[in-house]
């Protein structure tokens, strides 16, 4: 590319999405109107309602402009939020919005459209964009040829060439720029949906070939399920999870898929539909214990998925610094409020975290290299600074070489960057 040509590096996460435009070796963050003022993050939300007014009796709005709409009006809007974790599911189809279903690409697509209109026309122009992607999808059984087809068309109006590159690699291009010498380093990656993990070796600025990449490992485990373990302890039981119900003269149990449809961000928002509604109204009439489901019933139809995550994100995010805080929430006729400690926390994603050092063991694994060929572990994503994930680094690496800084835009910054690359083809995934 020439001096004159602009990439574009674009974070599309489960959570927030991050714009970056490189040119003649610098990156900047591409700063997105916002109900205050311009912000680099942008939440991945969605939030639509009906407008006789717009083409199609459909009006929709983005990132925290969809946030402001659906708090000013939830009982009339539909928010959809971390629709990326089901980009490479063969079970999604559509989402139901209104009289309109709406494919994963056209929800892509339009997110992309309220970026560049609120970005003051920094998206105009450029030469060439670089997409990142996880290393491995959310979800069971990814069909990752699926998620390509539906990243393709997503990212089609742009015009230009596109180029996907794994996102811990977008992340280690940019502590790259921070290095003053050489130093093979362990990037990882903890986003909303997945966790990912890549080692590259960097060598001294001045070098013709500055990173190579050695290998790559990811699992579908981040933000969003350590989100789920919370609502799981705190509130499903109180929404029927665990229960009971009659059929005939036999008493059974729940089902537990009503609850893990519940967990999911990407479907709790979907469930509001007629046949969903219709069978969970089925349920509350055998249950043995109506009001459970009653309440299920009540906040799926109010809408209170996002108060319900706001709340959990928050006692979480304390849980960060604090060794206690205060879990908060009410609506639909539930009210929870009860003390979360963070060895609780620790304890209900136990799981996860042996998951996740699995895959660490398989990006050294695969990358030929010993823990202590690693100079540096570089942190980013929002979920690296909860504490049980810092320390699985510190215990096995040291916390001397731990190093962190821009969670949230480190992936955009290094994607825009590799955008100027003549050749991106060891850099594609």
């Amino acid at each position: 590319m020439t001096d004159a040509a602009r990439s574009l590096g674009l974070d599309f996460g489960t959570t927030n999405s991050v714009a970056a435009l490189a040119c003649g070796g610098r990156s900047d963050m591409v700063l997105l109107d916002a109900p205050t003022e311009r912000e680099a993050v942008f939440r991945s939300a969605l939030c639509f309602w009906e407008d006789e007014a717009v083409r199609g009796g459909i009006a929709s709005e983005a990132g925290p402009w969809a946030i402001a709409e659906y708090i000013e009006y939830p009982e009339g809007s539909r928010f959809i939020q971390s629709f990326k974790s089901v980009a490479a599911s063969t079970s999604f189809e559509h989402a139901s919005v209104f009289h309109k279903r709406f494919r994963f690409e056209e929800l892509g697509a339009l997110l992309l459209n309220k970026m560049q209109a609120r970005s003051g026309g920094a998206f105009d122009g450029v030469s060439r964009v670089v997409v990142g992607r996880p290393v491995e999808y959310a979800g069971h059984a990814p069909d990752e040829v699926l998620a390509r087809e539906r990243y393709d068309a997503m990212f089609a109006g742009f015009g230009v060439e596109t180029h996907y590159i794994f996102e811990p690699l977008g992340a280690a291009f940019s502590y790259a720029s921070r290095l003053d010498q050489a130093a093979t380093i362990l990037v990882t990656d903890f986003g909303g949906g997945t966790s990912d993990f890549s080692v590259v070796r960097i060598a001294a600025p001045g070098a013709a070939k500055r990173c190579v990449p050695l290998g790559h490992a990811g699992v579908g485990i981040a933000g969003d399920r350590f989100d789920y373990r919370i609502v799981d302890h705190l509130v499903l039981p109180l929404l029927g999870k665990g229960g009971k119900y009659r059929s005939f003269d036999k008493v059974l149990d729940i089902p537990g898929g009503y609850f893990s449809e519940f967990g999911d961000w990407s479907r709790l928002a979907l469930m509001r539909n007629r046949r969903t509604l219709a069978e969970l109204d089925k349920l509350r009439r055998s249950a043995i214990d109506p009001e459970a489901i009653g309440r299920m019933i009540a906040v799926i139809e109010q809408e209170l998925g996002f108060r319900l995550y706001d709340a959990v994100g928050q006692a979480k995010r304390a849980l960060s610094s604090e060794e206690e805080t205060r879990f908060a929430f009410s609506g639909a006729g539930l009210s929870i409020e009860a003390p979360l400690t963070r060895a609780d926390f620790e304890r209900w994603i136990a799981p996860d975290i042996v998951r996740i050092e699995a895959a660490v063991d398989r990006a050294l694994a695969r990358s030929g290299v010993e823990a202590t060929d690693i100079d540096r572990v570089f942190l980013t994503g929002g979920s690296s600074l909860i504490p049980r994930i810092r320390r699985i680094f510190e215990a096995r690496f040291g916390g001397e070489r731990i190093a962190g800084g821009n969670e949230l835009t480190s992936i955009a910054h290094g994607l825009a960057l590799i955008g100027e690359q003549d050749d991106l083809s060891e850099w594609a995934a």
